[in-house]
């Protein structure tokens, strides 16, 4: 049976009116919204660190502590991200499994920030999974993970969130000239995918009603984090996601139409933006780096997107089982925006 296409009302988002921008709330201090305490980056530098897809399975449970040990070992790093899927497709969603990566990212030496995967709720529904109802692992992954809204993991650091509209994961802050935000967009169609494991064909009302919640409170985001950009005359932007939008293994067919909304976003804000922006997500687990929606990309026609956004570069981190590498990343501090602002490159993990 073909996969149900999500409530038209979903697509409409991407054309909804733009968001008023609360200025005042964001920082134009060249540190950390809120100045996080004792950085371990300086003022004149900054690098940080990207993961996703890990730790992906029993043998990279083990081994999780000890990445997080060589990734501490960097004492110029000013924060971490983890972009989602915290566990592999084909395990239990308990509780304490919970707990124990919670405690593996409070061991982080940096502030860490953690954006939801799909693993961890959306495809919760799975019997190899444990039959859970997705949204209530969603509200037990809330519990666990974002217990301080405003507040990230490991290290403490002050951040712009969402929690007044239910959705503290989705948070942004600033640095450097370069504004930061971590939106909670996942695989599976955005979690549009029928839950088969309780015996679900089509999606439901309640899984309906959570996309176009979620959907247009990360539309919000990404407009307010742009605006705020702007006005303060920005270098760049990040953007981070666990959703692979641009899936390189994109086959024909494949659902994929509940992400149009932020694509069409992130084509209008960057064009508007003008300078660099950067989307780093997780999801497909092979490092890719491109521009998916530079003009004559493949990935505008199957979207249906108007216009195109050049200056946008996206990086995909490789992630699932025995992963070998994490991504550094560092921003220029003397760049400008018709520069590369921020660069990466793999570091090997050596415990």
């Amino acid at each position: 049976m073909p996969v149900p296409r999500p409530a038209r009302s979903l697509r409409a988002l991407a054309g909804a009116g733009a968001v008023a921008l609360a200025a005042a709330a964001f920082s134009t201090a060249p540190a950390f919204a809120g100045e996080a305490p004792g950085p371990r980056g300086s003022e004149e530098s900054l690098s940080f660190a990207v993961i996703g897809d890990v730790p992906y399975g029993a043998p990279d449970v083990e081994t999780f502590p000890a990445k997080v040990a060589d990734i501490n070992a960097d004492a110029s790093l000013g924060f971490a991200v983890h972009v989602g899927d915290i566990k592999n497709g084909s395990s239990e969603c308990t509780d304490a499994y919970f707990a124990r990566i919670r405690a593996d990212f409070d061991a982080f030496a940096m502030p860490l920030v953690y954006t939801p995967g799909d693993n961890e709720w959306t495809d919760c529904h799975r019997v190899n999974n444990g039959a859970y109802n997705p949204l209530e692992r969603l509200g037990a992954l809330r519990e666990v993970f974002f217990d301080e809204p405003g507040k990230t993991l490991g290290a403490t650091m002050p951040v712009r969130s969402q929690a007044e509209r239910g959705l503290p994961e989705n948070v942004s802050f600033g640095t450097q000239r370069v504004a930061f935000a971590a939106v909670h967009i996942v695989g599976s169609n955005n979690s549009t995918l029928p839950w088969t494991g309780l015996g679900e064909t089509e999606p439901t009302a309640q899984q309906f009603a959570e996309v176009a919640d979620r959907t247009e409170a990360g539309l919000a985001l990404l407009r307010e984090t742009f605006a705020a950009a702007k006005q303060r005359q920005d270098r760049a932007v990040v953007v981070f996601t666990q959703a692979d939008m641009f899936d390189p293994g994109y086959q024909d067919g494949w659902p994929i139409d509940a992400f149009t909304p932020f694509v069409q976003a992130l084509v209008d804000e960057a064009t508007a933006f003008g300078g660099p922006v950067y989307l780093v997500d997780g999801d497909s687990h092979v490092y890719h780096e491109d521009s998916p929606l530079a003009p004559g990309s493949e990935w505008l026609a199957r979207y249906g997107v108007t216009g195109s956004a050049a200056n946008l570069h996206r990086v995909t981190v490789e992630g699932a089982a025995g992963v070998d590498s994490w991504l550094r990343f560092s921003v220029a501090p003397n760049a400008g925006r018709d520069e590369d602002v921020v660069t990466w490159s793999h570091v090997a993990y050596t415990g």
